[in-house]
């Protein structure tokens, strides 16, 4: 299989590093206060009613008013009623760039007919699930597996929150051993074990509240870019039993938010092979978005097991699934008959591989492939991330702007990079202090983008996809403008 990558150019990770260093040395700069208040009086006030009036009704139903992380935006989240190619349109008609693309997956733009038609066909035939086997879930794992070749078997499972949690098992069962080490910083979902380190690396269990914290017990973290700080962590694991597996996201935290090295993957798969680990590599925003071989497919890395995401279903419910070589796989058979030969991982799911998840994720990747899809997604990304600096540079601006391919980050505060420079347990109250003011203006920073037009992931990612044109992205650097023309010194 021929691969094209989105990713053209890796980022220098030492260099990125640098310019983050001088960002959070300086003092803070975000949208004008007065700018701030002409956004929510002209733009959120008159043009969001409808919105505004839905969110309010919501509260009183929904806690916080919405159901999903991503759809909280300040100063109130808008409704979106349709989604088609690289355009979001929220419920008072108001049209906008969408840039969160459902949180990473659809990289062929939302809602393409191509998919859209065969999962009508489907559900006119058979309907959204029966419980039992169809012919999809047979070529949706077969489809993986000749695009990965790490992944011998492939298990679809309801979320990618749901793949990790099983790769735990089988790493565990797999290896006879119980210790964890994950990234930290590292979102793998929200299970009680892996809120570990989650968000902020080092903040071990302060970011999990209502989890005790005995369930961390065997859960670690390292810090990115150490990889002298996982040998140790490995080498300590000796002494209580040795580790099952180590969890990595390959770009780095949050979607390469803090970009790793290049060969760093390949360090870290070879400490695992060195204190007998499994490697565990968390694809759900890089496989199928990097490459068709994911991004161990361009790292040139062998991880043991794999966890997907929303992608194998093309964007539609009951999106994730593991998949790894055959000789850990096993550990996932499915099945009420049982045999002491065999012990198998507890996993399950009534809707996990429902025929409209295998059909939407099929058709999905197949289209990905024959369209060029990832590396066009990536060449938009390519452009907008050279506009961003442009402006950045014009407007003498302190911000960051780097990519992965597809994946785009705008670094206006520098919250991850911040949590960073602070390895002590006893300084985390002051990190999660200092990175909640940060967040706040990350926040205004989203609102004054989504004002102009462009919904993004939390003020700082951006995902292009092949739907995005370059006349598209000149348009939105224009928008881009509007704002950083109204960007200030805080005090």
């Amino acid at each position: 299989m021929e691969q094209n990558y989105s990713i053209t150019n890796y980022p220098n990770a030492s260099e990125i590093d640098k310019q983050l260093d001088a960002l959070i040395s300086k003092p803070i700069y975000s949208i004008s206060e007065g700018a701030l208040k002409a956004y929510e009086s002209n733009y959120y006030a008159q043009k969001c009613v409808k919105s505004k009036e839905m969110i309010k009704m919501a509260q009183e139903i929904i806690p916080g008013g919405v159901q999903h992380n991503l759809a909280f935006n300040y100063p109130f989240p808008l409704v979106f009623t349709k989604a088609e190619g690289a355009y979001l349109y929220d419920i008072d008609g108001n049209k906008y760039y969408d840039f969160l693309q459902a949180g990473g997956p659809t990289i062929l733009g939302s809602n393409p007919e191509e998919v859209r038609s065969k999962v009508i066909e489907l559900l006119d035939d058979c309907g959204p699930s029966t419980g039992l086997f169809h012919e999809y879930e047979y070529k949706i794992a077969m489809k993986i597996s000749e695009s990965i070749k790490t992944v011998e078997m492939f298990r679809m499972l309801g979320s990618g929150t749901e793949a990790c949690m099983a790769s735990i098992r089988v790493a565990r069962l797999a290896t006879g051993k119980k210790n964890i080490i994950k990234m930290g910083g590292a979102y793998h979902g929200w299970s009680d074990q892996l809120a570990y380190g989650i968000r902020i690396p080092g903040s071990k269990w302060t970011q999990a509240h209502g989890v005790p914290r005995y369930i961390f017990k065997h859960t670690q973290e390292f810090f990115p870019n150490d990889l002298k700080d996982l040998e140790r962590k490995l080498r300590w694991n000796l002494l209580k039993g040795g580790t099952a597996a180590v969890l990595i996201e390959p770009l780095g935290p949050e979607s390469g938010t803090t970009p790793l090295d290049k060969d760093f993957n390949k360090g870290v798969e070879a400490l695992c092979r060195k204190y007998g680990a499994l490697l565990i590599f968390d694809e759900v925003v890089t496989g199928f978005r990097v490459g068709m071989s994911g991004a161990q497919g361009y790292f040139g890395v062998s991880p043991d097991l794999t966890i997907f995401g929303k992608v194998v279903a093309g964007g539609y419910p009951g999106a994730g699934g593991l998949g790894g070589k055959k000789e850990y796989m096993k550990f996932l058979s499915a099945g009420i008959a049982g045999g002491a030969k065999q012990k198998k991982a507890l996993v399950g799911g009534t809707m996990a591989a429902n025929p409209l998840s295998c059909v939407a994720g099929y058709h999905t990747l197949c289209e990905i492939e024959r369209t060029g899809a990832i590396k066009r997604s990536g060449e938009m990304g390519d452009r907008l991330t050279k506009g961003l600096q442009a402006l950045i540079e014009k407007y003498n601006l302190p911000f960051v702007a780097f990519n992965q391919g597809s994946i785009c980050h705008l670094e206006t505060v520098g919250t991850t990079h911040y949590s960073l420079n602070w390895k002590k347990p006893w300084t985390i109250p002051q990190v999660i202090k200092v990175t909640s003011e940060r967040k706040k203006e990350m926040e205004h920073m989203g609102a004054a983008y989504m004002a102009e037009g462009i919904v993004t992931l939390a003020g700082s990612r951006l995902y292009t996809s092949a739907a995005y044109t370059e006349e598209m992205i000149d348009d939105v650097l224009v928008r881009f403008e509007k704002v950083f023309k109204n960007v200030t010194q805080k005090v």
